[in-house]
């Protein structure tokens, strides 16, 4: 098996719609009520790769997951936190796809020069939090009843992840694209990997 973690782009779109449909439709998991189209998700994605990094995961050329970063508040003191989100296909579920991207993915914006990254849970979802919480997310608070989804009142989890020790002076996190051009960029991709189950 073939496996590599790299940066998406728009033509990844339908690819991604395909994964992000279903969890739309058929779950609470995600609180938007109408799938995006394909165009839409080909905006998203490159109007994230202005700072933000979103990540793709291929297994033998078929794309299956992806994870990307978002502004956690838009207020400018906000923007050494980020928010992350991760989905993987169903078709490969249960292989270690979530935690190798989310891997790469707090990788990348450490070296960014991000401090925090927080995760936000649409509950029930215990898959969710114990990836989150392998990966050293530990819970925060929760919001009751804060979305209406799939017939139910929905509560959500927030959980957070100190990348980096908050410095007394920081500087802005880097956009993805400077990042990128370096040759250490790479490895911080693949840092993910050894997590897929073969």
């Amino acid at each position: 098996m073939t496996a590599l973690i790299r940066l998406a782009t728009s033509a990844d779109a339908a690819a991604i719609q395909e994964i992000y449909r279903p969890i739309v439709l058929d779950t609470h998991i995600s609180f938007e009520q109408n799938p995006p189209t394909v165009s839409e998700i080909a905006a998203r994605i490159d109007a994230t790769l202005a700072q933000y990094p979103w990540l793709v995961c291929e297994l033998d050329g078929r794309l299956a997951g992806y994870a990307y970063a978002s502004a956690f508040r838009a207020r400018a003191a906000y923007q050494w936190t980020a928010e992350t989100t991760v989905y993987i296909h169903e078709d490969f579920q249960r292989r270690g796809l979530s935690r190798a991207l989310y891997t790469s993915l707090l990788a990348v914006l450490r070296q960014q020069g991000y401090c925090s990254a927080v995760g936000v849970i649409a509950l029930p979802n215990e898959g969710s939090i114990r990836a989150h919480e392998s990966l050293g997310f530990r819970k925060v608070g929760i919001f009751k009843n804060v979305g209406h989804k799939a017939g139910a009142w929905r509560d959500t989890g927030w959980w957070q992840l100190e990348l980096r020790a908050p410095p007394e002076q920081p500087r802005a996190p880097r956009p993805i694209t400077q990042l990128a051009a370096e040759d250490s960029f790479d490895g911080l991709l693949q840092s993910g990997l050894r997590s897929i189950k073969r």
